[in-house]
């Protein structure tokens, strides 16, 4: 099987495919490379115009369950981890795509099968996105939820074999092979819900210079840069991961800080190994960044 057309719906785009010839590929582990590294996205929080309603999408479409309400606040995740906050925020504008903010929050699956399970689900339901892509290290889907907010869902190739030129990664933009995808080993199971092990792997940001975010990011987390492309985004992680964080001003360049009665990313949490306190930090956009202890044990 492999994408022939894309069709707009809704604004979005479709998967459409048709049978042919599918190319074997590996599966990756059921632990999460990406979860091992000394800093990590634990959680990310969205400020809604229509909390219950976004909740929604995100259970039913992403695949996240309903942990906790608090207030007119609404918290998903997997089994008991959080991993997604919805606050209620009746007065907000909606987000300003050129403005700073979120670019897209990205849930990393724990297995290619995970994946091929979801896309199978995403073609009979015929579910909007708006594009598909092999990026070398993963293979990923985007989607956009009903208030405008990004979303990737991913599964990553296993991290040895990840090229590596230094301390830069070798990641690219191909066509997603769907056909592959779908006929991997383990995939026959139905989707109901993200399984076990599901986390945010990475948190892509729009930013009005990279370069300004980029030494932040290294001064504020220790994050390092795995790749660039042309000073206009940048790509940074910890413990060897293909990226933990992106910024890019594809969009946003030469913005300023966010106005904080917008839709959007309200906060992004980073667990830290090396942390002995919660703090709160925010970056020179008006990002703000959670960072909490990493869990012992």
């Amino acid at each position: 099987m492999a994408i022939t057309r894309r069709e707009l719906v809704g604004g979005s785009i479709a998967f459409v495919a048709t049978v042919g010839t599918a190319r074997a590929e590996t599966r990756m582990e059921n632990t999460s490379f990406a979860a091992t590294a000394p800093v990590h996205v634990s959680k990310v929080g969205i400020k809604a115009k229509d909390a219950d309603t976004l909740a929604k999408y995100y259970q039913e479409v992403v695949g996240l369950r309903e942990i906790s309400r608090k207030g007119q606040s609404v918290t998903l995740g997997t089994g008991e981890t959080p991993l997604l906050e919805i606050e209620q925020a009746d007065a907000v504008r909606a987000d300003d795509p050129h403005s700073a903010g979120l670019y897209h929050t990205a849930f990393l699956l724990p297995a290619r099968a995970d994946l091929a399970r979801w896309a199978k689900r995403a073609i009979e339901k015929r579910t909007p996105i708006v594009g598909a892509s092999d990026h070398l290290v993963s293979e990923a889907i985007y989607l956009t939820d009903p208030e405008g907010n990004g979303i990737e869902i991913y599964a990553d190739r296993p991290h040895e074999s990840w090229t590596w030129n230094g301390s830069s990664v070798a990641m690219g933009t191909e066509a997603l092979n769907v056909g592959s995808l779908v006929a991997e080993p383990g995939s026959d199971t139905p989707w109901s819900s993200a399984p076990d092990g599901t986390m945010v792997g990475h948190l892509h940001l729009r930013v009005g210079n990279a370069k300004d975010a980029e030494a932040w990011w290294h001064k504020e987390l220790g994050l390092e840069t795995v790749a660039g492309f042309g000073g206009s985004a940048v790509f940074m992680s910890t413990g060897g991961y293909h990226h933990h964080v992106a910024a890019n001003s594809w969009q946003s360049r030469g913005a300023g800080r966010r106005d904080n009665d917008r839709s959007g990313l309200a906060w992004a949490e980073f667990s830290s190994a090396t942390a002995n306190d919660e703090r709160e930090i925010v970056d020179p956009w008006g990002n703000v960044i959670r960072i909490v202890p990493a869990k012992r044990g």
